[in-house]
């Protein structure tokens, strides 16, 4: 038996596994009807069955540290909404008594190792600085950029950015500078309950509007006659930093077709063989969603058509563990939209096999 069998067979009984998690800890905790009303009841299965899907998937790829990380991010989350990291660990607590009834060995060993991991850190101290400051390129203007999208004004916001413009700087510096470490610190404000997820939807909306009203500057360069093809996986709803991808490669002159979320597999490889690809690059936010990488990248090289395309990764996961792309089957990985140009450049004028390309440590 394998850690893939492991994993797999507790995505297939997380919801199941989730309910009686869920059941257990409210008998356990009576207490929690009270300070949570029956919405709460509905959370803590909904949080339950996240940390199983986690814990599956961590388990399937055989990466703890992604089950870890997962769980140190959840603690601080949750205290947002006033649970404590005790609830948290008795509610894992749980999933370790749930899964010692309902998983069988081999299986049960695997994830329990990985789930112990997961318990041990929640007592650890989190600390998540912010990914903005004054001694980084453009970090005041990326400061002011954000605080004028939280007080909902977007013209002053989008003036910060055509003033840099004006005075010199690239479209390039804008995204890599102010758009994206921007969206990364709407996310650690979102998750340490500072701003509300509506707050987190109206600016990540507004930079969206931003880089669309920009395209006008810099779509004028020559063609180099390479073609990428971009989309999330699954029902992946994060798809600004893949629209920002697609749009550094086409300052490169590559012509891209960016396809985004929902979009099912096949049609997918319909794209890239009816776009002719040079390259795919697939994104994964949600680590629970690395098994639908995988898959599409199996269906990517069992297609006779599209067998030979470059499938490059990147995304929250991939960050985390910088191996991880060779486990899902991918040709290169790299951690941002500028590394991720010169991998696909790599990739094909070096176009070897899974000993290939990572700019995680450049």
């Amino acid at each position: 038996m394998s850690h893939r069998e492991a994993g797999e067979r507790l995505l297939q009984d997380a919801e199941i596994l989730a309910e009686k998690i869920t059941e257990m800890q409210y008998r356990l905790q009576p207490d929690l009807i009270e300070r949570f009303g029956p919405i709460g009841k509905i959370r803590t299965k909904q949080d339950s069955q996240y940390s199983l899907s986690y814990l599956a998937e961590s388990v399937l790829v055989k990466s703890p540290g992604l089950f870890t990380h997962y769980i140190s991010w959840l603690k601080v989350l949750l205290a947002g909404y006033q649970v404590s990291a005790e609830d948290l660990e008795v509610n894992l607590q749980l999933i370790k008594e749930a899964l010692n009834e309902e998983i069988e060995q081999p299986h049960r060993e695997f994830l329990l190792e990985y789930l112990e991991m997961g318990i041990d850190v929640i007592q650890q101290m989190d600390t998540q600085a912010s990914f903005i400051h004054a001694s980084m390129p453009y970090g005041l203007e990326a400061k002011t950029y954000l605080q004028h999208l939280l007080d909902n004004k977007r013209r002053e916001a989008f003036e910060i950015v055509e003033s840099e413009l004006d005075d010199g700087a690239t479209i390039r510096d804008m995204y890599r500078y102010i758009f994206q470490p921007v969206q990364y610190e709407i996310g650690r404000l979102w998750q340490g309950g500072q701003i509300s997820v509506g707050q987190e939807h109206f600016c990540t909306a507004a930079t969206q509007s931003f880089i669309s009203r920009l395209y006008s500057r810099w779509l004028i360069g020559p063609n180099k006659g390479k073609k990428l093809v971009a989309a999330c996986v699954g029902s992946e709803q994060h798809e600004i930093g893949l629209r920002m991808l697609t749009d550094v490669f086409e300052m490169e002159g590559w012509d891209t077709y960016y396809l985004g979320a929902n979009v099912p597999n096949g049609s997918i490889v319909e794209a890239i063989k009816r776009h002719e690809s040079d390259v795919i690059a697939i994104s994964v936010t949600m680590t629970y969603h690395l098994h639908l990488a995988k898959e599409l990248i199996e269906r990517i090289r069992n297609h006779a058509e599209t067998a030979h395309v470059k499938v490059m990764v990147g995304g929250y996961p991939f960050n985390i563990d910088k191996e991880l792309w060779r486990t899902v089957g991918a040709d290169g990985y790299a951690p941002g939209a500028e590394e991720a140009v010169a991998v696909a450049e790599r990739l094909l004028i070096h176009p070897v096999s899974l000993d290939n390309v990572s700019m995680a440590s450049e």
